[in-house]
């Protein structure tokens, strides 16, 4: 046992040395100078690997060149990478790699345009001879059928709000938003399935849809939701929508007919906000600047301007889809009939 012991260190020895001199003769060779000055640096103290011919260990590098020299600071803060403030200003303005940058946008004054949810084309100035008294006198079974859904969805309404028009108008500013888009949306697909023009009713009702939100926007800054009335917006909203989708999938002119009327009631709830801010039930505080700015509104505006504003745009939009629903009516498709697009 001894002897097989004392053999196995020999050879270990005389291979060993084997090694050493075939590495020695290799760093005198010109050819073999270069890379055996990588493989000759100190061995790394990191990594430990098995010699497979007798089982012990050795220390040795993982890569045979030298560690890259560390990478240049980026001369921007990791933390500021990707923001840089605009110039003559304290606001932070997002920086892209893709080069994506919003041009100056002024007022007619000069002054910079404070809001990036419209911009200033998208503003305009409320018509405010539109009839409001003007009703659709049902006719027929769909007619009646839209009038009466309309006014029995009316009742819950009235008992949960009363005579609260602030929340009122803001929940269902949150409804009243979603026909539009819905209308747009499906209006859209079906053009691309039929590779067919839409007459300019996708923008129509998006238009719409979006002007239903500045609504909802403007209402925010007046009025501040409280936790239930927030969680009955998203129990609304979700049960309106399906509702919609399909109503308007099945028959679009039951569709446009019943937020013609839902309009109507728009316009009999805004009337009677108007009345409690003339009487002094509710106060008339200045209007809110992102309501200035959309509708144009002179500074000095007060509530009573945006909720005249806003109920001449829901008497707008009543017009708008009864028009639509007629055309239904008529046995022809929306494309068939100009678009009134940019009417509010």
């Amino acid at each position: 046992m001894n002897r097989l012991l004392s053999n196995s260190v020999l050879k270990r020895c005389v291979i060993n040395s084997g090694r050493n001199i075939a590495g020695e003769s290799m760093l005198q060779s010109p050819e073999f100078a270069a890379p055996a000055v990588f493989s000759l640096r100190p061995f790394c103290p990191a990594v430990m690997a098995r010699d497979p011919d007798f089982g012990n260990f050795e220390w040795r590098r993982m890569i045979s060149s030298a560690a890259e020299p560390a990478a240049k600071a980026p001369s921007v803060k990791q933390a500021d990478a990707g923001t840089a403030k605009k110039e003559g200003g304290d606001q932070v303005a997002v920086s892209s790699y893709w080069g994506i940058s919003r041009s100056k946008v002024t007022r007619e004054d000069g002054t910079d345009w404070p809001w990036n949810c419209f911009m200033p084309w998208d503003t305009y100035e409320s018509n405010l001879s539109i009839d409001l008294s003007k009703h659709h006198v049902p006719k027929n079974f769909v007619d009646k059928f839209a009038f009466r859904t309309v006014k029995l969805l009316r009742i819950p309404t009235d008992i949960f709000f009363q005579r609260r028009y602030g929340c009122r108008a803001m929940m269902l500013e949150t409804v009243a938003a979603v026909p539009g888009m819905v209308g747009g949306m499906l209006l859209h697909l079906r053009s691309l399935r039929k590779f067919q023009q839409s007459g300019g009713w996708i923008k129509a009702l998006l238009e719409e849809a979006e002007n239903e939100r500045m609504h909802l926007m403007t209402m925010v800054e007046l009025v501040k939701p409280k936790w239930y009335e927030r969680l009955l917006v998203l129990t609304v909203q979700g049960v309106f929508f399906n509702a919609f989708f399909v109503i308007y999938i099945l028959s679009p002119k039951l569709a446009h007919r019943i937020v013609g009327y839902l309009e109507e009631e728009a316009i009999h709830s805004y009337t009677e906000f108007l009345k409690d801010i003339e009487s002094g039930a509710i106060e008339n505080i200045p209007a809110p600047a992102i309501a200035i700015d959309y509708w144009r509104l002179p500074k000095d505006s007060t509530l009573k301007h945006v909720i005249t504003v806003i109920r001449a745009d829901e008497a707008h939009h009543r017009d708008v889809n009864h028009f639509a629903s007629d055309i239904h009516f008529q046995g022809k498709e929306l494309r068939e009939a100009p678009a009134p697009v940019g009417y509010h």
